[in-house]
């Protein structure tokens, strides 16, 4: 099992490169085109064939920036796995399993960041784009759902085992992991707060925008 993590320094976007080397398999999660090079070298160099590309999220059809960056995620080769539908893309059922060598990568449909986030649950480790960095997305800097956003993380994510890793696609100071505890506990938008609140908390964030 093999997990590398690549950092955009000017967006704080996070992409992760998921593998089994034994099966020589491998899954790209948010990849950008501007790391193509590096990914190619991290591929040829374990002989992983790229099984999927996994998009946590796209921003409502506005995210094809720079120009093309879904035609080049296509031409890579692999099946491109997210919740918005479009031409080209994989659509999976919550819950649905995708084969990634020994294991699977399990899809667990989260909305609230945008209407169709989806994350994606490896062993003991999800990726869930900025279900809970609500704040650090440059292209998004709040929920496009908060009651949606709410309910998965209260339903889907605060409900798994405590122990898990929760891999965010923002960061600041490239800050990457965390756990479902510390997130329960101690997250800055969800830890302490009734529904009620929480959405208090959205409202005040959009109006300062």
């Amino acid at each position: 099992m093999t997990l590398r993590i690549l950092y955009d320094e000017h967006s704080g976007a996070l992409s992760y490169l998921l593998a089994d080397e034994a099966a020589h398999e491998a899954a790209l999660v948010d990849p950008r085109s501007g790391d193509w090079p590096v990914l190619m070298a991290l591929l040829d160099e374990a002989g992983l064939r790229l099984r999927w590309v996994l998009r946590t999220h796209e921003h409502d059809g506005h995210d094809d920036q720079p120009p093309g960056e879904f035609g080049r995620l296509l031409r890579l080769g692999a099946p491109v796995v997210q919740g918005a539908r479009r031409e080209g893309v994989r659509s999976v059922a919550d819950g649905g399993r995708l084969p990634l060598g020994a294991g699977f990568v399990q899809v667990m449909h989260t909305p609230g960041h945008t209407a169709h986030c989806q994350s994606y649950l490896w062993r003991d480790r999800v990726f869930c784009g900025d279900l809970l960095t609500v704040d650090a997305c440059p292209r998004q800097p709040g929920p496009a759902q908060p009651a949606a956003l709410w309910d998965s993380v209260q339903q889907r994510i605060f409900t798994l085992p405590d122990e898990t890793l929760l891999f965010a696609g923002h960061g600041r100071h490239a800050r990457a992991v965390s756990t479902v505890l510390e997130q329960r506990r101690w997250s800055p938008h969800f830890a302490g707060l009734t529904r009620d609140g929480f959405f208090a908390r959205m409202g005040s964030m959009a109006a300062q925008r």
